[in-house]
């Protein structure tokens, strides 16, 4: 009877602690996931598009030269240059703070951090020298030119690629860490059921011994105590069966659009600096063109389009998919959050942005026939023009859809966090041990009057 009695209570223990491993370890998942990873990914992103977004803003004060009608642009995007500047600067801190401990992480924002100091003192030094040369609109002075073509390569070679590094360095991490815990929470849910159903036999089986040798009929503190496991067995198996669902809201529901938005909001902020950077340099005019191009291909991918078919292309796959949502036939990052909306009121702003980056696109478009003609300073009006239907205007609509969809899987990540902590938090924790505290206890009082009739 010792000996069982012992047995039992070892059972209990190891279903106990059985149930602390597999929920701690889900807790731990998702937060390392929607508390660490997700904002890191999340602030490296916001550093890109705020790189992109100077080096726009040191194209367009070139291509405003000294001409007077685009006094009051001049000033508005000199001062959208100082927050995108202060906003990189936190942003970089913020990033260099999440990477301790991430030795490769650590060295790109090391080249980060030592190459800005150049490329803002080269655009300075661009500034000063258009300011001096007194340039007609899209004709900066050679020697202006040549100081912005020496920031942007240093941004584009060097500065960009470092800060898509820590990026992908976080998409690394968290794909290790879902897929482990994943089959951890997957295996674990095994072994809280095999635990708990062992602890449970033990108890069944003193029972039985009990009535066999005293016949008694019921026991009840052991009844009491078989009904605790049982309880302790459902809530266990619940709760890692929730923790299990949250990872999947957090992961590939949340976390996997969170990221595809952020790479596209990077991008698309990179490619409306190529259309600035088009107009202000002829000599590389073309490559820009390219590089707008398969930059827009990465936004929205429409297989087998150029520049000038690609926006009949997109129409025709955008109607598509209007007419049937669970098509999706085109690729690219606005395309994989395409195929990932979970969320309400998800669809809605997804389809904000495609509609917005068409207008966007077409507007690309009409600066270029107006380049095409000669017609240079109202192609470079309608480039940097805020009014609606102008190109920045319409480039700003973009954005703010592309924000708005992004807030939805935001707060979906951050709910699923919250709710598993709110299920595996410490009062659960708390109330599970109090759980194994009492079902011992009933398990010892069950049998304790039989042991002393031997004492």
């Amino acid at each position: 009877m010792r000996g069982l009695t012992g047995l039992c209570l070892a059972a209990l223990v190891v279903a106990g602690a059985v149930d602390a491993t597999v929920l701690a370890g889900a807790r731990e998942g998702t937060d390392a996931i929607g508390r660490r990873a997700a904002p890191q990914v999340v602030r490296s992103a916001d550093l890109y598009f705020a790189l992109n977004d100077m080096d726009a803003q040191a194209a367009n004060l070139l291509l405003f030269g000294a001409d007077p009608d685009f006094a009051n642009l001049r000033g508005q995007t000199l001062d959208t240059y100082e927050r995108r500047r202060a906003q990189a600067d936190s942003d970089l801190q913020r990033v260099a703070e999440a990477v301790v401990g991430d030795p490769a992480g650590q060295r790109a924002v090391q080249t980060v951090i030592g190459e800005l100091g150049r490329y803002e003192g080269r655009v300075a030094r661009a500034q000063l020298l258009g300011e001096q040369a007194h340039a007609p609109a899209g004709r900066p002075a050679a020697e202006a030119l040549a100081a912005y073509r020496e920031a942007t390569d240093l941004l584009r070679q060097r500065l960009l690629p470092a800060v898509d590094e820590v990026t992908a360095a976080n998409s690394e991490t968290v794909r290790r860490t879902y897929v482990a815990q994943r089959g951890d929470l997957g295996a674990g849910r095994w072994w809280i059921l095999v635990a708990g159903l062992l602890a449970l036999a033990a108890l069944v089986a003193l029972q039985i011994v009990l009535t066999n040798r005293y016949r008694r009929l019921l026991n009840v503190p052991l009844v009491a105590a078989t009904l605790l496991v049982l309880l302790g067995l459902a809530a266990g198996s619940t709760l890692a069966a929730r923790a299990e669902h949250q990872l999947v809201v957090a992961k590939s529901d949340s976390y996997d659009s969170v990221i595809a938005l952020g790479r596209a909001r990077a991008v698309a902020y990179d490619l409306n600096a190529d259309e600035s950077r088009y107009l202000t340099d002829p000599a590389r005019a073309a490559a820009y063109e390219q590089s707008f191009f398969d930059k827009t291909q990465s936004f929205a991918r429409v297989d087998g389009a150029t520049l000038p078919t690609y926006n009949a292309g997109l129409a025709a796959l955008a109607d598509a998919h209007r007419a049937d949502h669970a098509r999706v036939p085109f690729g690219g990052f606005l395309g994989d959050e395409s195929r990932n909306v979970t969320f309400a009121g998800e669809q809605d702003a997804a389809e904000r942005v495609l509609a917005a980056f068409q207008a966007y696109q077409r507007d690309d478009r009409t600066i270029r026939e107006l380049y095409g003609q000669g017609r240079l300073k109202e192609a470079v009006a309608f480039n940097t023009g805020l009014a609606a239907g102008q190109s920045n205007a319409d480039f700003g609509i973009l954005g703010t859809a592309l924000d708005d969809v992004q807030a939805i899987n935001r707060n979906a990540l951050d709910r699923a966090v919250a709710a598993t902590d709110d299920d595996l938090d410490t009062s659960s924790a708390a109330l599970g041990s109090g759980l194994l505290a009492v079902a011992s206890a009933l398990t010892a009082l069950g049998v304790r009057p039989r042991l002393r009739e031997f004492a």
